[in-house]
């Protein structure tokens, strides 16, 4: 009888084991899918109290943009026309009498006017004269740039130039690229010197210049003794 009894407390004693083991997981489940109901309801009554705020906020929304609406003018008020006054067609009979009237009477002045009018002066030949001769004539551009150069003690360059002649001329809108031009056209014609310094380039009046300009006026014979 003690050989039989002994598998059977071993196999009981396996299964009551196995029994323990399992029933300590099934707790330890149970217990983690709880945890993780308790977190998605707090999430759940998160965005239920999100979902709540956005409702009253659309809501707002909408009735500030219905009020608005409502407000706004629907267009410009036109003015009603004026009505006729009714004292108007007795002012145009009137009117209308007394202009026969007169024009009966302008009538006969003419004819009479004719015979006695006498001719018309002739008109003024003079033309009057043009806009152009009242202004006074400014220098050019090349007379400005030579003038300056020719009152300076020393060489200057394109950028000076032009910004002295924007003080004096503030009308005319001189430039630099202009001014640069022209101070090569004088140094061409030979009307001013060129000297580099390193990358910059000055010029200075020169004291020949180019019988082709017409600058210069011939010099006047001298008195016969």
């Amino acid at each position: 009888m003690s050989e039989n009894t002994t598998p059977v407390t071993e196999l009981t004693s396996h299964y009551v084991n196995q029994v323990a083991g399992d029933l300590e997981q099934n707790v330890k489940e149970q217990e983690r899918l709880a945890a993780e109901i308790g977190s998605l309801q707090q999430q759940l009554a998160t965005l239920q109290q999100d979902h709540t705020i956005l409702v009253s906020m659309q809501q707002a929304l909408g009735a500030v943009a219905s009020v608005t609406t409502a407000t706004e003018p629907a267009g410009p008020v036109v003015p009603a026309p004026r009505k006729k006054s009714s004292a108007e067609p007795v002012k145009r009979k009137a009117g209308k009498a007394s202009s026969s009237a007169a024009e009966q009477a302008g009538t006969a002045k003419k004819a009479s006017a004719k015979k006695a009018a006498p001719r018309p002066a002739a008109r003024s030949t003079a033309k009057p004269a043009k806009k152009t001769a009242a202004k006074t004539a400014q220098p050019t551009l090349v007379e400005l740039v030579r003038a300056h150069l020719a009152e300076q003690s020393e060489p200057r360059s394109a950028a000076e130039v032009t910004e002295a002649l924007g003080r004096a001329h503030p009308d005319r809108g001189i430039q630099t690229k202009v001014v640069r031009t022209t101070l090569e056209n004088l140094v061409a014609r030979t009307g001013a010197q060129r000297t580099k310094q390193g990358s910059s380039v000055f010029y200075t009046v020169s004291g020949t210049q180019d019988p082709t300009t017409g600058d210069e006026k011939p010099a006047e014979p001298a008195a016969a003794g």
